[in-house]
């Protein structure tokens, strides 16, 4: 039991803040999707299959989802690293997303960062932290 007056939690550290922001940035920039596709999350959310259908306007590169569950995979790994979240209505959670605090954050505060080429082994760093997230 903590003592009186002691957080029984401590608050982030500002490496922490840090290192969440860069992995956030990291995913969002080793993604095949474009800035538009942030900025439209950022104003309402939008369902799995509305980005696959607009392949054209939200694909950064020509790297692509190969199928709409790869995509949702894409999505979700997203979630993970706190960039996007599911949109909630009356009676719970949607299909569409929606940009998180964070990932507005980071839309706002470097915007060109996004559309920079990644390097394979950014690609490749990103891809094995996906496979094993805790190594």
């Amino acid at each position: 039991m903590p003592a009186t007056g002691i957080p029984a939690i401590n608050p982030p550290t500002d490496l922490l803040d840090q290192r969440s922001h860069a992995r956030a940035m990291r995913s969002m920039r080793c993604l095949p999707f474009s800035a538009p596709l942030y900025r439209e999350l950022q104003m309402r959310g939008l369902d799995a299959a509305a980005i696959w259908n607009e392949r054209s306007r939200y694909a950064k590169t020509e790297r692509w989802p190969r199928s709409a569950e790869a995509l949702e995979d894409d999505l979700r790994w997203l979630i993970t690293v706190g960039v996007l979240r599911r949109e909630v209505d009356g009676q719970g959670l949607t299909s569409r997303f929606r940009l998180t605090p964070l990932g507005r954050h980071l839309l706002d505060e470097q915007p060109d960062r996004l559309d920079r080429a990644t390097s394979i082994g950014e690609r490749l760093r990103q891809a094995l932290r996906r496979r094993w997230p805790l190594a």
